[in-house]
């Protein structure tokens, strides 16, 4: 590797199937759009598209949707080397359907297993991991083995180099037991220096669903900034010397899916340049409405002109979609 990474993102990967229809069941739907889909995969685009070298450590099946998967990455220059296949176990698909402007229910394939969930510790590149700029996993690398040992294996030889985010991503249908979660959380959290999740998520990894409290407990727990969502009330970002809320940014809603992933990337852009936290979140809270006007995820990923113009005195502060 000629130089080390920006940002390395690790987990889950696949095909997002979207209604070209808004507002219509999905048995009544007749046309959907492919894309690239996948949390950790979306964070990886939405940072190339900041400007920044970026790779995604994954896997897929051994099918078309995974060629797909390889297609895209490249497309949108985000690094695909870590992304192999697994013969057994089929590229995931997920659908939604789109009832603007806050009902978006997904439905996953993710069975018998998902492919992304047999990353293993000794298939890692532990070096660009180690010398990455910002690592990026979340929660849902630990629901199954053995992609919890690899995460962790991750983590524990990182060691806290760099920026090292635990995107807290809690998504109950991935665990076996629900109850396992806060365990495994918590064994990931002294290793990273960020954290970030929303009501629900920061209440399983802690406890707490206050925003004060839960960013309390998640400093206490080893990290170094905190940022929880809070939806219509914004964004609560804290370290130990500073404090933000940042509003979120009104825009005419078409699907709310990617918002928290193009968020992900422009907070990596944010700590990579190193703004100050106010710039970081008021920037990542206008990426994320920018998506969240637009249809689909991975293609909808903002570049850094745009999120600018948003935040722009002379913007009406409505993004059309696109």
């Amino acid at each position: 590797m000629s130089r080390p990474f920006d940002v390395i993102t690790m987990g889950r990967i696949g095909v997002d199937i979207y209604p070209l229809q808004t507002g219509v069941p999905l048995p009544q739907v007749e046309t959907f759009g492919k894309y690239l889909g996948g949390t950790a995969t979306n964070v990886a685009v939405a940072a190339a598209r900041l400007g920044h070298r970026s790779a995604v450590i994954s896997r897929t099946g051994a099918d078309p949707f995974g060629e797909y998967v390889h297609q895209a990455l490249r497309g949108f220059d985000v690094d695909d080397r870590w992304v192999s296949a697994v013969e057994q176990y089929p590229t995931p698909v997920t659908f939604c359907e789109v009832f603007p402007p806050d009902d978006f229910p997904l439905y996953f394939y993710r069975q018998p297993k998902a492919p992304d969930l047999e990353i293993r510790a000794d298939e890692l590149d532990l070096g660009a991991i180690a010398e990455t700029r910002i690592f990026w996993m979340t929660g849902t690398g630990l629901a199954e083995e053995p992609s919890r040992s690899a995460t962790l294996a991750a983590l524990r030889h990182r060691a806290k180099r760099g920026t090292t985010v635990f995107d807290l991503d809690w998504r109950p249908m991935f665990w076996p037991d629900h109850g396992e979660a806060r365990h495994w959380y918590r064994e990931a959290l002294p290793h990273v220096t960020v954290a970030v999740g929303n009501l629900d998520e920061v209440e399983r990894a802690v406890g707490s669903r206050d925003p004060e409290k839960a960013a309390e407990l998640l400093l206490d727990a080893g990290v170094e900034l905190a940022v929880v969502k809070q939806g219509p009330a914004g964004v609560l970002a804290r370290t130990r010397d500073a404090e933000v809320v940042a509003p979120p940014v009104p825009v005419d809603v078409v699907n709310g899916l990617g918002a928290g992933d193009a968020f992900g990337g422009a907070l990596c852009h944010g700590l990579l340049a190193g703004w100050d936290l106010e710039r970081t979140m008021r920037f990542a809270n206008a990426a994320g409405a920018l998506v969240a006007s637009r249809l689909a995820c991975s293609s909808a990923m903002p570049y850094e002109h745009e999120v600018e113009d948003l935040l722009s005195p002379n913007s009406d502060r409505r993004a059309h979609s696109a």
